[in-house]
């Protein structure tokens, strides 16, 4: 039997919730932000995207918790997780004051990049409703208790945007070991949000504090590094086996250090241009490493996001099928697929991600 056990679906309201920032990105398409003349908007968060990804790809019923100015901006972003089949009952919604001053909602201008010119992101986020949620903002037992979730994703970018955004993922992962909820946290290091408050020594002090309350850790090879200091030496930038061997000594390590992780993954990824990429992953559980399908010379269209399209189907293989090795071909397959539309977030669907886990062709489906 796993060592992973959830709640029963039964019992409660969501599969999963996800506690993060929310902000509109406004995507220049094949052009360049600094050139734009117009701009596509979508909604992104690497927390939110994960539960979005559980509704609309695995139809599983899921929330978020996050923060919004109550302004034109922070309704247009409410409109698109609507969309998106999220519950927005938790969301809190803070006076706005006409310019921002006191509060404001996070925008981020994201190009995609192409071939040998990588992607780009320029995020304007300081001051956020978001960034300002403290303890005591979330009634923690009505969400995890008496509304019930089988499961809670956070990550390492909304824990870096603030000292009490930090505090509340805390709270939040105490409150779910209590109520029996699984906590899954995708360490996401993004050095320009450590940059002013302490850099990557302040990274490591609080994701590991953090990672003493967490299930299912979840990251690449610099997140590791940057947040819990583990350094990986002796990896090339493909998918080569020194690549692998170093991830799973790392992680062996890492599973040591933390008794309480049940399950650590993460992607490899090799980047040859913007638009082709080497993509696999691994997982560890229950002692045990499963390595899902590598997929050499990946064509990417939109990078964004990917990671956590992996992570979703992840989540969604271990819920559904308490199987870490199949549950990493769901998240390698996912966020391969994510990868291929533009937007942070999924565009495809679970018979089109089991395909792929099936050895499915790119032949015209009709």
């Amino acid at each position: 039997m796993s060592a992973l056990q959830t709640r029963p679906a039964a019992d409660c309201k969501y599969d999963c919730v996800s506690l993060g920032e929310i902000m509109l990105r406004l995507d220049p398409g094949e052009g360049r932000t600094r050139t734009a003349r117009s701009f596509a908007a979508w909604e992104g968060g690497g927390e939110y995207n994960v539960t979005r990804g559980l509704r609309r790809c695995f139809d599983m019923k899921t929330a978020v918790v996050t923060a919004f100015a109550d302004n034109e901006v922070g309704r247009l972003l409410e409109d698109f997780i609507l969309q998106g089949g999220v519950d927005t009952d938790y969301i809190k919604w803070k006076a706005y004051d006409g310019i921002g001053r006191s509060t404001r909602n996070g925008l981020n201008f994201t190009e995609r990049g192409f071939g040998i010119r990588g992607a780009k992101g320029v995020p304007d986020r300081g001051n956020t409703a978001a960034a300002q949620m403290k303890p005591g903002d979330i009634d923690w037992n009505q969400l995890l208790n008496q509304d019930g979730a089988r499961w809670l994703h956070t990550g390492g970018i909304f824990a870096a945007l603030s000292e009490t955004t930090a505090d509340l993922v805390i709270e939040a992962a105490k409150a779910a070991k209590e109520a029996g909820t699984v906590v899954s946290y995708d360490l996401n290091y993004r050095p320009s949000l450590w940059k002013g408050i302490g850099g990557i020594e302040k990274a490591q002090e609080i994701n590991r504090e953090i990672a003493k309350y967490v299930d299912v850790m979840i990251g690449n090879e610099e997140d590791f590094t940057a947040c819990l200091g583990y350094e990986i030496e002796g990896v090339d930038e493909g998918l080569s086996n020194l690549k692998t061997e170093s991830f799973k000594s790392m992680i062996n390590r890492a599973v040591a250090d933390y008794p309480n992780f049940k399950v650590v993954a993460t992607t490899l990824r090799g980047v040859k241009t913007a638009t082709v990429n080497d993509w696999g992953a691994i997982c560890w559980a229950d002692g045990t490493f499963h390595e899902a399908t590598h997929r050499p010379n990946l064509e990417i269209m939109d990078r964004v996001g990917g990671g956590d399209s992996f992570a979703s189907g992840l989540i969604y293989g271990l819920m559904a099928h308490g199987d870490a090795a199949k549950a990493v071909e769901y998240g390698a397959a996912h966020g391969a697929l994510a990868m291929t539309t533009p937007g942070d977030t999924t565009m495809v669907t679970r018979a089109e991600v089991e395909k792929q886990m099936s050895g499915g062709s790119a032949r015209v489906d009709r």
